[in-house]
């Protein structure tokens, strides 16, 4: 339900934002508004497309109501969404490696350029349209692993889960979910082992971990259903599997509620 409150009676209507997606925790959301309007959220302009579209996310723990302003020629109106909680899952994971639950000293330093890589690959917010087209799966099988599930690494409680998994063997093919640009290539990331990143635009991207391969470069770009890289049990992982993660810029996304907003065209 939309909450409305008018800074401008005469603004409102022409400054109307149309959403794709649901307002609950982990959601990506497609919005419009006129390409000539403007729109903010907690004082950050966000960017749009030249027919006025864009993206904005919900982290899992994410708290409503969320409040934009949109800022037209005739005014200014600010509108306030609420955000519905979700319930998550307890995974408890056991045979993961020691060392990769609770790492030595000596490898905090690798740790800490793993994270910069990662930070790096999804920094820039580009000007690319590639999510208009929408998400398919990367892989088929079965689903071992949610997003916001919390996890216990041999009852050793961590941070919550961000990705879907999915199980499949040793070497099955990892398709484009969508098309992009790949930011980051690494064969051997101290949790996630063979990690892919894909830039869809606006701030939007896939992660790729655990793979065996990789079978595409940094800075090529790909299209949905290309293969881009092999399923492995590379990195802190219990057996052969694809875990799929979804940003908009820094807030974590479920992939699954993401392709329920941009279905494949």
């Amino acid at each position: 339900m939309l909450v409305a409150l008018l800074l401008s009676s005469s603004a409102f209507s022409e400054s109307a934002i149309i959403w794709q997606g649901s307002w609950q925790q982990g959601a990506l959301l497609l919005g419009q508004i006129d390409p000539d309007h403007s729109i903010s959220f907690a004082g950050e302009q966000i960017k749009t497309t030249t027919d006025g579209y864009f993206l904005f996310g919900l982290g899992r723990n994410a708290q409503g109501p969320s409040r934009f302003t949109v800022s037209s020629p005739k005014g200014v109106v600010e509108v306030q969404y609420p955000v519905a909680q979700r319930k998550y899952h307890i995974q408890r994971v056991e045979g993961v490696p020691q060392q990769t639950v609770n790492p030595p000293a000596e490898q905090l330093k690798r740790i800490r350029s793993d994270s910069a890589l990662v930070r790096k690959a999804r920094r820039e917010v580009t000007t690319s349209v590639d999510f208009l087209n929408g998400f398919i799966q990367p892989l088929n099988g079965p689903k071992t692993g949610v997003y916001g599930s919390q996890r216990f690494y041999n009852g050793v409680p961590k941070s919550p889960h961000y990705g879907i998994d999915y199980a499949a063997p040793t070497g099955s093919k990892v398709i484009a979910p969508a098309a992009g640009i790949v930011r980051l290539a690494h064969r051997d990331l101290f949790y996630s082992g063979g990690t892919l990143i894909i830039d869809h635009g606006h701030g939007l991207s896939s992660s790729f971990l655990h793979l065996s391969d990789i079978l595409v470069s940094e800075g090529s770009r790909v299209e949905r259903g290309d293969s881009i890289a092999l399923v492995g049990a590379t990195g802190r992982s219990t057996g052969p599997h694809l875990d799929w993660r979804m940003n908009w810029r820094d807030v974590r996304v479920d992939p699954e509620l993401v392709m329920k907003a941009l279905p494949a065209q």
